[in-house]
């Protein structure tokens, strides 16, 4: 079906308070799955809206073949994907990705879902997930912070299953080696 104005308008007429309701469900889990990918409050924002354009444009074409639910995360770690695939294009000329200059928001980013007595430790903890390779940081962030079981994340990430419990299990042997280091130096200078 083509992705006409036409289309999209009667599919709506037809199906009054769905967009709006599919909006009410899953705002604040689009918006939660790209902040935590992409651990910057105003491009998890835009990444948000731009999965709610994009749904309310392609509505008419879901067929209910799979749940919304995993359509929604799809289009969402995808465009946290190309973000930082942008992003890290012009990383290039720094080199490595620990080499590369923290921007300030990096170091006071706070997840509305860490609570107040945690936030020193999931600065910590969110710094290292930065660091993490982005196939990594998606999977862990999609089972660790969103909760979602594997063969969910494969079916999000296309990938198989065997694929992102590799994924995630290099992403958690990556985690502990860099926290480890952190945790030392700090034992070490105390």
């Amino acid at each position: 079906m083509a992705n006409t104005d036409d289309d999209i308008s009667r599919w709506h007429a037809a199906n009054p308070g769905v967009f709006e309701s599919w909006v009410n469900t899953w705002q604040d889990i689009v918006y939660n799955t790209a902040l935590s990918v992409l651990m910057h409050e105003t491009d998890a924002e835009d990444v948000a809206q731009d999965v709610f354009v994009s749904l309310y444009k392609n509505s008419h074409t879901f067929r209910g073949e799979s749940a919304i639910s995993t359509w929604l995360y799809r289009v969402t770690v995808n465009r946290c994907t190309d973000l930082l695939r942008q992003r890290n294009r012009g990383k290039k000329w720094w080199g490595k990705r620990e080499e590369v200059p923290v921007a300030e928001d990096w170091i006071t980013f706070e997840h509305p879902g860490v609570l107040a007595e945690h936030k020193d430790h999931a600065v910590v903890l969110f710094n290292a997930i930065r660091k993490l390779p982005d196939h990594q940081r998606t999977a862990f962030v999609l089972n660790k912070v969103e909760g979602l079981r594997i063969v969910e994340i494969a079916d999000i990430m296309k990938r198989s299953p065997a694929s992102v419990e590799s994924l995630l299990s290099r992403a958690n042997q990556n985690l502990r080696q860099w926290l480890k280091k952190y945790y030392e130096a700090q034992v070490n200078t105390q």
